[in-house]
């Protein structure tokens, strides 16, 4: 009997998400661990794999379609030689895809039920009279979606509008609002609309939440790196007479290190703001900023204070790596208790960053540069970086900010403090 593939929550949080590629087409033979399609959340683009054998009969959602609830029906899975059913499933049945191996197992999701019998005619009018014949799934779509039942072709029996018919018109209408937007936009020889990602979107709107909803404030400290870089050396040096060439500390790294013990000193500002209370964190979680090519990412290296400058190392490029290629699960970027944003590769004198809620800090790393600093009474070069450390004010007060900020450069200056 007839199937429907639902829409998969591949996170606890997911809503909605893109349906940005189908892998297998209509006709098509599926196996139980067959990719089906790709889906794009805000984070990172996963693969679905089926659970069930059969013949994909009809897909519902074309590629490409943004904002597909959870469990909305996207495609039709029937045994071999059985008919495809003219709209939905007969089969009362959950989800028959599944988030691939690569990526968190979705989360339970609610059976599809649909009556034994085809559902009774629903008939309305049009201005001029004439009936409009519809399903009443299709009905009830088309009210939901704020759509004119008179504008759109029915393509079932005797005309009868189907679900697949409306799903047409609402495909077709994401290209309707890019037009209408590209047509408003000024005229100029060399613009074009890009229309935003799922990731973009969610980017836009979590960065005015913060800074609309957060009070920030910021401190900043030069810090001089030039220790660090020296063990940074010697430690690399170790590693390549031992033969472990794999294992290269990046000053990334070390930063790392250097906020989860800066953040072990200063506990408080390892926190989350709630309205009941502060949240104060045993564990220094600390999440990474990953530049993406349409947006960012922060892949978190989970207990960061209780790991070794290896251990991170290793983590941090395994989570970059995935991060690029969209691979991440949810849990690798969800949560953490602190940011580092880090831009020195670029050249950046100085920034600052949006606080990452519900955390009350993160920390912006800009690049070392060779500078004349003054130490007693002699003038040396060394190699200085900015730091800046936005904080929510709810949470961190000023002299807690400049606290963690000396703990931080302690660190950096004295390193040997980050390997024993």
């Amino acid at each position: 009997m007839a199937t429907e593939i639902l829409m998969p929550a591949l996170s606890p949080t997911m809503t909605e998400g893109k349906l940005a590629r189908w892998v297998k087409k209509e006709g098509d033979a599926v196996t139980s661990g067959d990719v089906l399609a790709e889906i794009e959340t805000d984070k990172a683009t996963m693969e679905v794999e089926a659970i069930e054998e059969g013949i994909l009969g009809r897909i519902l959602i074309a590629e490409g379609t943004e904002g597909v609830a959870v469990n909305t029906p996207i495609a039709i899975l029937v045994e071999e030689g059985e008919a495809v059913p003219a709209e939905g499933a007969t089969k009362s049945a959950a989800s028959t895809a599944v988030a691939s191996p690569n990526t968190p197992a979705a989360a339970p999701q609610a059976a599809v039920s649909a009556p034994a019998a085809p559902a009774p005619v629903a008939a309305a009018k049009t201005a001029t009279g004439a009936r409009i014949i519809a399903s009443p799934l299709a009905r009830r779509i088309a009210r939901q979606k704020g759509l004119d039942l008179a504008t759109v072709k029915g393509s079932g029996p005797n005309g009868r509008i189907v679900k697949r018919d409306v799903d047409n018109v609402q495909r077709s209408a994401p290209k309707a609002e890019v037009a209408n937007s590209a047509a408003q936009a000024p005229a100029s020889g060399g613009s074009r609309l890009v229309p935003h990602t799922t990731m973009r979107k969610v980017i836009a709107r979590r960065l005015t939440e913060s800074k609309a909803n957060v009070p920030h404030f910021y401190v900043s400290i030069d810090v001089e790196l030039d220790a660090l870089m020296a063990l940074r050396a010697q430690l690399n040096a170790l590693a390549e007479g031992e033969g472990d060439e794999g294992v290269k500390l990046s000053v990334n790294d070390m930063l790392i290190k250097a906020s989860a013990v800066a953040l072990k000193k200063v506990p408080t500002v390892n926190a989350y703001f709630t309205e009941e209370g502060m949240l104060l964190h045993e564990d220094a979680d600390i999440s990474i900023a990953v530049s993406l090519d349409d947006g960012l990412i922060t892949p978190i290296v989970r207990k960061a204070d209780s790991k070794s400058l290896r251990e991170i190392s290793q983590e941090a490029k395994s989570l970059i790596s995935r991060a690029r290629a969209g691979k991440l699960k949810p849990e690798e970027f969800q949560g953490g208790t602190f940011s580092i944003s880090n831009m020195g590769m670029y050249g950046v004198k100085d920034f600052a960053a949006i606080v990452n809620p519900p955390q009350a800090a993160i920390l912006a790393i800009a690049a070392g540069r060779k500078q004349p600093v003054v130490s007693g009474n002699e003038i040396k070069i060394a190699t200085v970086m900015t730091v800046t450390l936005s904080v929510d004010h709810r949470a961190v007060d000023g002299a807690t900010a400049a606290q963690w900020l000396n703990a931080f450069r302690t660190a950096v200056q004295s390193p040997l403090s980050l390997v024993l």
